[in-house]
């Protein structure tokens, strides 16, 4: 199977290994150390977010290290295995490898570097940043984090942690389409007291990092003993996580915030929708589509006279059921109809036939690659999983550019409909070409069966009208 790889990294098969180990001074940040180490830090960081595979990433590794060692104590150089750690790469929109990002005086709003990637221009980078970090602090701006240090007191807002009873749970908590981590705590326990405040702190920091999408929660299980003992809580504090539909499984990770906000952060990955199936209306569709995201996956599907409606979404269903499943992938998706984009079906050497036909484009580097197996679950899944990993080769867009769209009327859903001109035609050209001897010969043509030729009469056509 051809494959495409991922942005401006190398295609060849690579094994898998981080850049970087304990004996370097570059900092290995993970979900579960990045708030505690980055976000929750008063220091100047530079964090490089890369995967293992990645042939730029390769190249820059030793020159991160060395501006690692030489900023050793003035500036935190870092690095996030964003292959791996995907949830930390979407939560700061990273597209591509390798991508680095200046944490200063605001945290949650890092700053993307666009300097060279030498360990000089690297270093430059960060000692201007730090500098400018100083001004704003002398002019009275303060740096770090937007919130108290971890376990400081009044840490977080205290409305943000919802108040769970008997009477609001079911409503509030199963009901929702939303993830919940709900701690259940007795006010007389220390634990739960020594919890409270990281507790307030990751609900603050969760709602703004996921959106709303995941919320935290709390019940007095002292007072509320009706859903203490529907889920089985036997110590304080006990936090379980919920999801609708299923059942609540249990909070296994740390009790600091930046546990609590790295788990809530990947439940918000795991929780998040597919992306949108669009059809190829116009060229914004496939432009923007194509240069927002690190793939476009596009698949060319028969015309609707060759499988009706219950045809067509059978192939969308396959489609939506893959963009689901590669939904943490950064990935847009893409169809159109054989013969409705012809420019993009020559630019993308499917040439009028082999349909449905599926390619993943890299609209940066112009590259794409087609898929080779079956357009089935199976077949796509091999080649979305090679894909996610950057294997395989690939071919250059014919003319290096995204090609011409046509602008077409959506599919309205329903099967295909012939005009009674047309489908006479079809009809009697398909008499003529298959009767014995053949009165032309021409390439052999479909016949549709559900034409109705019960109000026509095919002796008054007259053969010059094929």
């Amino acid at each position: 199977v051809h494959l495409l790889g991922v942005l401006a990294c190398s295609l060849t098969v690579l094994s898998v290994h981080g850049l970087y180990s304990a004996s370097d001074d570059v900092v290995e940040l993970n979900p579960s150390n990045f708030n505690r180490e980055v976000i929750q830090s008063d220091s100047l960081w530079l964090v490089e977010f890369y995967a293992p595979w990645c042939g730029h990433c390769k190249n820059l590794a030793p020159e991160w290290k060395k501006a690692a060692t030489a900023l050793k104590g003035i500036v935190k150089v870092g690095a996030v295995d964003a292959d791996q750690h995907n949830s930390l790469g979407g939560q700061f929109g990273v597209r591509g490898f390798p991508s680095i990002k200046i944490f200063g005086a605001n945290k949650h709003k890092p700053e993307d570097y666009q300097g060279g990637r030498s360990s000089q221009a690297i270093v430059d980078a960060a000692l201007n940043a730090l500098r400018s970090l100083v001004k704003d602090r002398l002019g009275g701006k303060t740096g770090g984090t937007d919130y108290g240090k971890q376990s400081g007191g009044g840490a977080g807002n205290k409305k943000d942690v919802v108040e769970l009873t008997d009477d609001n749970f079911d409503r509030t908590v199963l009901d929702s389409d939303d993830v919940w981590m709900v701690e259940f705590f007795a006010p007389w326990c220390g634990h739960c007291k020594n919890l409270e405040p990281e507790w307030t702190a990751a609900a603050t920091e969760v709602k703004e990092q996921t959106k709303g999408k995941v919320k935290l929660g709390a019940v007095d299980a002292t007072v509320h003993q009706g859903l203490a003992s529907r889920y089985g809580i036997r110590g304080f504090p006990t936090i379980k996580v919920f999801r609708k539909g299923e059942e609540p499984e249990d909070y296994q990770g740390g009790r600091t915030r930046s546990d609590i906000v790295a788990r809530a952060v990947d439940l918000y990955s795991d929780n998040i929708p597919p992306p949108e199936l669009q059809e190829i209306l116009n060229e914004d569709v496939l432009k923007k589509t194509c240069e927002d995201y690190q793939l476009c996956i596009i698949s060319v599907l028969p015309h609707i006279l060759d499988t009706g409606a219950s045809g067509r979404n059978s192939y969308l269903e396959v489609m939506r059921m893959m963009a689901d499943k590669y939904k943490k992938k950064t990935w847009g998706w893409l169809w159109t109809e054989a013969g409705a984009q012809m420019d993009l079906e020559s630019s993308l050497g499917i040439g009028g036939f082999g349909y449905p036909a599926m390619a993943a484009i890299n609209a940066r580097k112009m590259k794409f690659a087609l898929l080779k197996g079956s357009f089935s679950e199976t077949g796509i899944h091999e080649f979305l999983r090679e894909l996610s990993v950057g294997r395989g080769s690939t071919a250059t867009v014919g003319g290096g550019a995204l090609p011409k769209i046509n602008t077409v009327e959506p599919w309205d859903g329903k099967d295909g409909v012939v005009s009674i001109e047309n489908s006479v035609r079809v009809h009697r050209c398909h008499s003529l070409l298959f009767s014995n001897p053949p009165f032309l010969a021409f390439p052999q043509l479909p016949m549709e069966d559900d034409i109705d030729l019960s109000d026509v009469d095919l002796d008054d056509l007259e053969k010059d009208e094929l």
